[in-house]
């Protein structure tokens, strides 16, 4: 490892022993812990669609929104080196899972649709720094898929 590269830990725990391990499909849950030292546990499962439980993150979903996090990390990023005030920030993002049965699976796409709203810098430059925000991120750089993103700015009115 170079002096320049960052490590990551982080483990997993499986808590979805009924009582019968793994002794057949439908014998057990699908619900894990994700634990990283300093942070909470999170309580993950698989999809509903593959016998999850609606009620905790699925793997699926933290991919998508790993990649829109990290967009809108390096976008506030160049929003402040660019005279950008950035208020508000929110992305309604969605990705495409084809599921290809006993053969797995694979994302064919993710579109983010970040929502900014400005007290100050230009709106056309506040646009185009999601271009540059995309080709900087680390999660979108080392996925196989397209991400498409399709932003919206709006200036913030006085006293809002």
């Amino acid at each position: 490892m170079s002096s320049r590269d960052h490590l990551y830990r982080a483990s997993l725990r499986w808590t979805g022993d009924r009582g019968e391990g793994t002794s057949s499909y439908a014998s057990y849950s699908r619900d894990l812990e994700a634990l990283v030292a300093g942070a909470p546990p999170l309580p993950m499962s698989a999809d509903p669609a593959f016998r999850g439980d609606a009620s905790r993150h699925n793997p699926e979903n933290l991919l998508l929104l790993s990649i829109s996090s990290c967009h809108m990390l390096w976008y506030l990023h160049l929003a402040a080196e660019n005279g950008i005030v950035v208020r508000d920030y929110a992305d309604d993002c969605e990705a495409i899972l084809e599921d290809q049965g006993v053969a797995g699976g694979q994302f064919r796409s993710a579109i983010l649709r970040p929502r900014m709203r400005i007290a100050a810098g230009d709106p056309q430059l506040a646009i185009a720094l999601h271009e540059a925000a995309h080709r900087l991120c680390f999660i979108a750089r080392s996925v196989n898929f397209p991400i498409l993103c399709e932003p919206v700015v709006e200036m913030q009115t006085e006293g809002a």
